[in-house]
């Protein structure tokens, strides 16, 4: 948790949102999650594959971060070269709703075109066509049948 956010939880211990958005705090906490719940157990080298705008040392940090909350294991594997993989913890996928619940709405809410991001308001998402809200729901399907599978 970043030291900005732990000043506020201090501040305001009994706001439930707050609480739980301090374990997510992080450019790249969510995704991480994201990856290790549809995708189970990863190597270090594999979430990096997977996240490649994110540097070595921020990963590293984002996941030690994960790691103290109790949010994701560690496992060290003493061999050559050596193996690391991290997996959740039951703890973590108990945030799988919260999760499932983000990437719901950026699938139906986000578009990304030419490199662009852009959010649809309600009254965009009322004139897209079926076939563009079908895309997004075969995506999100496609994503559970990987975790389901694992």
């Amino acid at each position: 948790m970043s030291r900005a956010r732990a000043k506020l939880n201090s501040n305001f211990p009994g706001c439930p949102v707050e609480s739980t958005l301090s374990f997510l705090d992080g450019k790249w906490k969510g995704v991480i999650l994201f990856h290790l719940l549809t995708e189970g157990t990863l190597r270090f080298n594999e979430l990096k594959r997977r996240l490649p705008s994110v540097t070595q040392r921020m990963l590293t940090k984002q996941l030690r971060e994960l790691e103290e909350s109790g949010i994701v294991s560690r496992t060290v594997f003493a061999v050559v070269p050596p193996r690391v993989d991290y997996t959740l913890t039951a703890l973590g996928l108990s945030l799988e709703p919260v999760i499932t619940a983000l990437a719901a709405w950026g699938s139906t809410h986000v578009v990304c075109r030419d490199g662009v991001k852009h959010v649809l308001s309600p009254e965009d998402l009322r004139a897209s066509t079926p076939s563009e809200q079908s895309e997004g729901d075969a995506e999100a399907l496609e994503a559970e049948r990987r975790r389901s599978a694992a």
